[in-house]
């Protein structure tokens, strides 16, 4: 008989049958490991650590030179919006997360420039704010 004073003695239990369920189908592995999924420790940490990875950039200032360069090929866009001109642009996108953001280039026709909101609409869609382009060219 086991000795009740030892919790670690499992002498009246040891060479007992395994117990195996006439009315339960036996679980398989994953569902077995299923049962404890709610409790890992660390979810969500995976992501956690992938998006302090991610690298942002800082928003580059432009110099009085480099912002009249732009407004003029904007006039010359808004003065052509009949021929819908391709432009590329390079514009900053803020991130939602992040301090900072990306640059994006895009080559994409002209749909119009809203002068109200300060905004280039593509033709796809596409919004930019006239104050994040950092580059545009009219294309050939």
């Amino acid at each position: 008989m086991a000795n009740k004073n030892n919790i670690h003695d499992y002498s009246d239990i040891i060479d007992q049958p395994h117990h195996v369920s006439k009315v339960h189908q036996p679980m398989t592995m994953y569902e077995r490991a299923a049962q404890f999924a709610p409790f890992a420790a660390l979810t969500g940490h995976k992501d956690a650590i992938k998006e302090t990875e991610r690298l942002t950039t800082n928003k580059k200032i432009l110099d009085e030179n480099q912002i009249e360069i732009i407004n003029r090929k904007l006039q010359l866009i808004v003065n052509n919006i009949h021929l819908q001109p391709t432009v590329k642009i390079v514009y900053f996108q803020k991130d939602l997360r992040k301090t900072g953001g990306k640059y994006i280039e895009k080559i994409e026709k002209v749909k119009k420039i809203d002068e109200y909101t300060k905004k280039v609409v593509l033709i796809d869609g596409t919004k930019i704010n006239i104050d994040d382009i950092y580059i545009i060219e009219i294309m050939k």
